[in-house]
């Protein structure tokens, strides 16, 4: 049987050889000498080195960021909701996020704006959502609940990206989830929000585990559970905001890498799953973006649709399990 630490060695090692991978591909013919030779720090062509350094490196980093921030506030979601198919991306979290990103666009702000944009409106919803839901806890409402948020708020992103004219193709394009636009300056922008999201998910492992219990046994166990929740809410929220501010609308990884790892590690602790799931949630991303990459190469497939391909039939899987009770 896997445990977490043979869980999380088995993905270092399968990410490295991923990373070798994916380096190779692209439009520009590089081999794998060329990149063992930068790696070891010999001379190769100037161009191909651009195209590494500058590149192919910052989008495959962020594909392994954003896969752990996506990931780990799966797992906080689904806990803090008591639904296993509560991700970011089905209840309108993410459709959140890509209002307030488009908002800060149409002002024109920086790009870090797009992150804090995306955050606060992201992190409102989150708490509005966790307050209607609160009124009926079944997986129906919490679904309905998402579907009516997503719709309305997408109806504004739709009019919005109308409203900018020619530049809407770069705006539809990020919807459907692109790495394209990797930089080393927005990668500095996301290791802030995953630093701080991982580390209060951690701290906050056991309380969730308790969490998991119920709600009136957590407070009978000295657990401040709206408190708690709410605060786990918003740190989701940063996470899933800055993920969706610079690569669009990736969805599912929340759903399926939090499930997979239950049933492949027989677990739902969250002192597993947090850490497992960001590493699971890197390699996954990263082997996504790999496959949209090469499939139709020199074509990119966007990511997004990419993790639709996969996670679609695995939200069925996961409905139907849940109807009779076995999720």
């Amino acid at each position: 049987m896997l445990t977490k630490n043979k869980m999380s060695i088995l993905f270092g090692i399968l990410t490295i050889i991923l990373c070798i991978i994916s380096l190779s591909i692209g439009g520009a013919d590089i081999s794998y000498n060329d990149i063992t030779n930068l790696i070891l720090g010999k001379e190769i062509d100037e161009i191909k080195q651009a195209i590494l350094l500058e590149l192919r490196l910052p989008r495959l980093v962020m594909a392994i960021l954003i896969g752990m921030l996506l990931a780990s506030s799966g797992v906080v979601v689904q806990s803090v909701f008591l639904n296993p198919l509560a991700d970011p991306y089905i209840i309108g979290i993410a459709a959140s996020a890509t209002f307030g990103a488009v908002i800060a666009y149409l002002l024109k702000l920086p790009d870090i704006y797009y992150g804090i944009f995306a955050f606060f409106s992201s992190a409102v919803l989150s708490l509005v959502i966790f307050k209607l839901s609160k009124r009926g806890k079944s997986i129906a409402t919490l679904l309905i609940i998402g579907i009516a948020f997503s719709s309305f708020l997408g109806a504004f992103t739709s009019f919005a990206t109308y409203l900018i004219g020619e530049d809407s193709f770069r705006i539809v394009a990020w919807m459907m989830g692109h790495l394209s636009g990797a930089t080393w300056e927005r990668i500095a922008y996301i290791v802030v929000p995953l630093t701080l999201s991982m580390t209060y998910f951690y701290m906050k492992r056991f309380e969730l585990n308790v969490i998991l219990s119920g709600d009136e046994e957590a407070q009978s166990l000295g657990v401040d559970v709206e408190k708690t929740k709410k605060y786990l809410l918003i740190v989701s929220s940063l996470a899933v905001g800055f993920s969706v501010a610079f690569t669009g609308m990736i969805g599912f990884v929340g759903l399926i890498i939090p499930h997979t790892l239950r049933m492949i590690l027989r677990t739902s602790s969250n002192v597993v799953l947090i850490p497992v799931s960001a590493f699971a949630g890197g390699f996954f991303l990263l082997a996504c973006d790999t496959i949209g990459k090469s499939v139709l190469n020199p074509v990119e497939i966007p990511i997004g649709v990419v993790t639709a391909f996969f996670g679609a039939p695995f939200f069925l899987f996961l409905a139907i399990k849940s109807r009779q009770g076995i999720v």
